[in-house]
């Protein structure tokens, strides 16, 4: 499941970053062009994941070699202006001093680069908040919710500039809220049979792809969408 577009940023011979890759979903579907492809992350767990799981995707791919790095959003690895495009994919909303996070993308991304940042949306983030203390006091949970505009203004103060912005995964804004409501019971393991259903109905319209449900999900991401996405170009 993909929240940001690669196909709206990356070129051909591209050098790109996916910051906070976790299992590498986004790592992955860019590693599929003819690019340099890096995923980082500080969980070692989801590293071993996000390179079992591409060499599982790609086995007769002999040219995608994606890397995968351990870092810190707060302190990447790499020397300023190293990729063309860089990726953060709801990582911002789970860091203390999101700013500092923002300073290090834009340090490592090159001049005439783009950037991609997702994050919770306002609206269904709030209701989920609402509905459980649970879901945003676990260890490494949501921090904060995002006002749209005010991340755009702190990503426009690094002086790159805001090509466009979209809403994804409406279907998963109705999921998250029967989770959030019944958090108790599916973190004891009995999830209700509402909950189990919708998480299946879920998988089934990510896995099949029905032209028609994937239509209706985008018609419903500007009410509903889950994520709210980002693209910048840095001058």
């Amino acid at each position: 499941m993909l929240t940001v577009d690669p196909g709206r940023l990356v070129d051909d011979g591209d050098r790109v970053l996916d910051v906070g890759c976790g299992e590498g979903r986004h790592t992955h579907a860019v590693a599929m062009a003819d690019v340099d492809a890096v995923g980082l992350d500080l969980d070692r767990e989801r590293l071993v994941a996000a390179r079992e799981g591409f060499a599982d995707e790609v086995a007769d791919v002999a040219e995608a070699t994606p890397g995968f790095v351990r870092g810190d959003a707060f302190r990447l690895p790499f020397a300023d202006g190293t990729f063309d495009v860089v990726v953060c994919s709801e990582v911002l909303e789970h860091l203390p001093d999101y700013r500092r996070a923002i300073d290090e993308l834009d340090r490592v991304l090159a001049p005439g680069g783009h950037l991609a940042v997702s994050v919770p949306r306002y609206g269904p983030e709030r209701v989920c908040w609402a509905l459980s203390e649970g879901y945003h006091q676990v260890e490494g949970g949501h921090v904060r919710i995002f006002a749209g505009d005010d991340l755009r203004r702190a990503i426009e103060g690094q002086g790159l500039r805001l090509v466009d912005r979209e809403h994804a995964h409406a279907f998963h804004a109705p999921y998250w809220w029967l989770k959030c409501f019944f958090w108790e019971r599916d973190a004891a393991g009995e999830p209700p049979m509402l909950l189990s259903a919708y998480e299946r109905f879920l998988e089934w319209a990510e896995f099949e792809s029905p032209p028609l449900v994937g239509a209706a999900e985008n018609a419903l991401d500007r009410v509903l969408g889950k994520s709210l996405v980002m693209y910048f170009e840095k001058p």
